[in-house]
């Protein structure tokens, strides 16, 4: 039991398992849809980047490196200045939807490179020019440039090249729950001396703006080293500083001249440490106020170049007389021991040192993720914000049938800047890594999006913020086992009280999905997009106008592996709780239709060998969608296998699948893909043998979806053969794009057409491997396809996991393809060379990172991927 692990321990034993401070604290509040009060729903002109500096926001707070309580009653970030530019850096900055040529996109350098589960230890790492941040020269570049031309990035800019910039690294290292010592080292990486100023910065989520009478808490100065913040749902803290150069006080509150032209009644507003600092305007007013809703003490640094100057700041419920004892540094040094110590315990030993350090920073990633999200939908949707009336449109506009759904939770986030606000299966995939890690959150979030809260009451889950009626893939049942499966690992003890806790909300949205989504009672699902974006050929989403369905090859096979998901779940439950037996065998006959559906009624190709969507017209005979995708390859998820000990614990079930098979042959029915080793145990699967091979041949065809760093979303195929459809005298077409996106659908910042996804990727090699376990040596196809190097399946899940870890390990010139030839010059300066960006996709055949550049939702998956790597191969 390392340090860490025992307050896990502890931390596991509460309600909701938080510490109390965590970076709990987003990186972009502007710009979102809880924000928007337009009346046209457009929440980036609505809010944009521009007003954050001056504008309070209504539902939570954004700053840079920045942490919180629970909830974000009292938050603290980092400001800077470097003397040149227009405004402080107090957040990240990107360009909005519109402005950028490839959708929205964060702008910045910084990185995640260190945390542990309760945050008593947090690294943060931001590079910021010493010449003038490049704002308009990004804005305007990006919006001369085309879909088909790469996005323009800070790297692009110059701003960055002969090293002149600061490090600004920052340091959390908690003595205890509610004390938080902090350090800001900021390093001069140019040759020159340079200045900067530094603000630790304190303040208060205003949440009085709307209250009468007004309840406002209060930071007031107590003396030249400490202010106290006082504030009625928190206990007082105590916010020690070291000497500054100056210390100023202001309000959270909206500068309304600049907004609404509306004279302010004050000169304390969000952004009067713009002015004070930058213009020199109302400095006295703002040292003499000695109270307010946000602080900070001011630093003016001059650091020659190469050195380092560092500031020393502390947090506490306690008030102490010397919050910087002789010593008091060594906490860094402890808490990192601790942090080192942890992970030495649960990640795999042998893997080389790289790889390591890779593994660390994807959790490090997930954990600074979590993010303190508050969202009353039926309050949004009626009240104001003070600036703009509320509209009969809003009232039946975005999310207006979401009225129940009333959020404020510390949730993980798949990326919070780009999207900083959960989506569903986004966060499937996160509890997956996060279990590596915590096990407990990773079981609290699972359960969380499943409550009433946030489940509509007919059983659907919300997906996201900018729409939450769009449905995501059925992949919480599978994320459950996962999660199950990990900690079971870790510990020896499924938590059965967990599977059966979310059982019975996933039977709820299981029914969900066959009331809403079979409309024709057959077993053939539609779902729209499925958060594929622009996978097919066109908008999934879209609903024709007459007689039109769209039967979705990837809807069929998401219900097949929710039915075999919930099959297992029901069968481990029922082997020590009997009443759970005839569940199982409900959702084992719901496996068989749905399994027949796909294979005999018409998405199964004979002539490709490959599974379609189909358009099917009324008068017009049904249209294969002849696009090979992941949509063909989803059909691999539905595997499981079962013991034969399972059978001979459950009599019941095993002489039910007995009479079903016996009853299905018997009267010439469909019976799905099942097999049964020497020792009895079966293999349950939507392909049956001959099919899988088919499907291997072209998955591991590098001229088809085996990429250099795993399984394209697209095949290569369609680069030199698009496919098009003719619909209502509309050709839709579509191609195979290895990188950004060229097509505008969803905003154009993400692309399924081609790019290599993780959680897909990590789906593709899990299912493998449960066929390479079963089939062992007795099945083993051509890797790659034409290479004549035969594979037993785990040998080829083996392989991808290589691949896929290697988007992100140093060649021997000590590149890394995530950054591609282009940006080698930048990673690999000393003190750069170890720096990884986890992205939201990856270019199909450079394996460039592409997207949001901290998706370290999704993406983090690469630690499990590494920890399999770690056991499997080294061993």
């Amino acid at each position: 039991m390392t340090a860490e692990h025992q307050r896990l321990a502890v931390n596991a034993g509460k309600t909701v398992p938080l510490v109390e401070w965590g970076p709990y604290l987003s990186e972009r509040q502007w710009g979102t849809v809880r924000e928007d009060y337009s009346s046209d729903g457009n929440a980036w002109h609505y809010f944009p980047f521009d007003h954050a500096a001056y504008r309070a926001y209504i539902w939570g707070e954004d700053g840079l490196a920045g942490i919180s309580d629970m909830f974000q009653n009292l938050c603290f970030a980092v400001s800077l200045w470097n003397g040149k530019d227009p405004i402080l850096k107090e957040r990240l900055f990107g360009l909005r939807n519109g402005e950028g040529n490839h959708g929205e996109d964060v702008k910045e350098l910084y990185y995640y490179l260190d945390n542990i589960p309760t945050h008593y230890y947090m690294e943060y790492l931001y590079k910021y020019p010493q010449v003038e941040f490049p704002y308009n020269k990004l804005r305007e570049e990006n919006r001369k440039r085309t879909r088909l031309e790469p996005e323009y990035e800070i790297l692009d800019t110059g701003v960055f090249h002969d090293s002149q910039y600061f490090d600004v690294k920052i340091t959390y290292a908690k003595q205890g729950p509610n004390d938080i010592f902090i350090k800001i080292d900021v390093t001069n990486r140019y040759t020159r001396t340079a200045d900067i100023t530094v603000m630790p910065t304190l303040w208060f989520y205003n949440r009085w703006w709307d209250q009468e009478p007004k309840s406002i808490p209060e930071i007031s100065y107590i003396n030249k080293n400490c202010v106290k913040a006082e504030h009625r749902r928190l206990e007082n803290y105590y916010f020690y500083f070291q000497r500054p150069t100056d210390a100023l006080f202001t309000d959270n509150e909206t500068n309304t001249q600049k907004v609404s032209n509306v004279p302010n009644t004050s000169i304390f507003t969000k952004d009067a440490f713009h002015d004070a600092v930058i213009k020199g305007a109302n400095v006295k007013e703002l040292r003499n106020r000695k109270k307010g809703t946000k602080f900070s003490p001011v630093y003016k640094l001059r650091i020659s170049g190469g050195s380092t100057k560092t500031i020393y700041c502390r947090l506490s419920n306690t008030l102490v007389e010397n919050a910087f004892a002789r010593g008091f540094d060594k906490i860094f040094a402890t808490r990192k021991e601790e942090a080192n110590e942890y992970y030495n315990a649960i990640l795999p030993k042998g893997v080389s040192e790289d790889m390591a350090r890779i593994q660390r920073q994807a959790i490090a990633g997930l954990l600074w993720s979590k993010q303190y999200y508050h969202y009353d939908v039926e309050t949004w949707l009626t009240t104001s914000d003070g600036i703009t009336p509320v509209s009969n449109g809003k009232l039946i506009g975005r999310n207006s049938d979401w009225r129940h759904l009333k959020n404020q939770d510390i949730i993980s986030m798949p990326d919070k800047w780009e999207y900083p606000w959960y989506a569903a299966w986004d966060l499937a995939f996160q509890t997956i890594s996060m279990a590596v890690a915590d096990p407990t959150f990773a079981k609290h979030q699972l359960l969380l999006i499943m409550r009433e809260w946030y489940m509509k009451p007919d059983g659907q889950l919300p997906a996201y913020e900018w729409n939450f009626s769009d449905v995501n893939p059925p992949v919480h049942a599978w994320a459950a086992m996962q999660v199950y499966k990990i900690e079971k690992k870790q510990t020896g003890t499924g938590d059965i009280m967990f599977l059966k806790k979310i059982f019975q909300k996933l039977l709820i949205n299981f029914t969900w999905w066959i009331n809403r989504k079979d409309l024709n009672g057959n077993n053939i699902f539609e779902g729209g997009f499925l958060g594929l974006d622009n996978i097919g050929v066109f908008n999934r989403n879209f609903h024709f106008v007459g007689e039109m369905q769209l039967e979705q090859a990837d809807g069929t096979s998401w219900m097949g592996t929710y039915a075999l998901d919930m099959m297992d779940m029901a069968i481990e439950i029922a082997c020590q709780d009997p009443s759970f037996e005839d569940t199982a065998t409900k959702f084992f006959e719901h496996f068989v239709l749905i399994s027949e559906a796909l294979n005999e009624h018409r998405l199964w190709n004979d002539e490709d060998k490959f599974f379609y969507d189909v358009l099917v017209v009324k008068g017009s005979d049904p249209t294969p969608l002849r696009i090979q995708s992941i949509v063909g390859l989803t059909s691999l998820f539905a595997v499981s296998t079962i013991k034969q000990s399972v059978f001979d614990q459950l009599i019941d079930f095993d002489k039910r699948i007995e009479w079903f098979e016996k009853y299905r042959k018997k009267n010439n029915k469909f019976w799905p893909n099942e097999e049964r080793s020497d020792g009895a145990e079966m293999l349950l699967s939507l392909v049956r043998k001959d099919r899988l091979v088919f499907l291997l041949k072209r998955l591991l065809n590098e001229d088809e979806f085996l990429s250099p760093g795993g399984i394209r979303a697209l095949s290569k195929k369609h680069e030199n053969n698009p496919y098009s459809v003719t619909v209502d005298g509309i050709q839709y077409t579509i191609r195979y794009d290895p990188g950004d996106s060229t097509s505008d659908i969803y905003g154009g910042n993400s692309n399924w057409r081609g790019p290599v996804w993780m959680p897909i990727n990590y789906l593709i090699i899990q299912s493998i491997r449960t066929y390479g376990e079963f089939y062992g040596d007795t099945l083993k196809v051509e890797c790659p396809t034409g290479s004549g190097k035969m594979m037993n399946l785990c040998e080829v899940a083996d392989e991808l996991t290589r691949r896929v870890i290697s988007l992100f390990e140093k060649d021997e010139k000590g590149n890394r393809r995530i950054y591609n030839d282009e940006y080698g010059w930048f990673y690999n300066k000393p003190g750069n060379e170890n720096l990884v960006l986890f992205y939201e996709y990856f270019h199909g055949d450079s394996g460039k990172g592409l997207g949001a550049s901290h998706q370290t939702g999704w993406t983090a998956l690469v630690a499990e991927l590494i920890s399999e790597y770690g056991t499997r191969i080294l061993d």
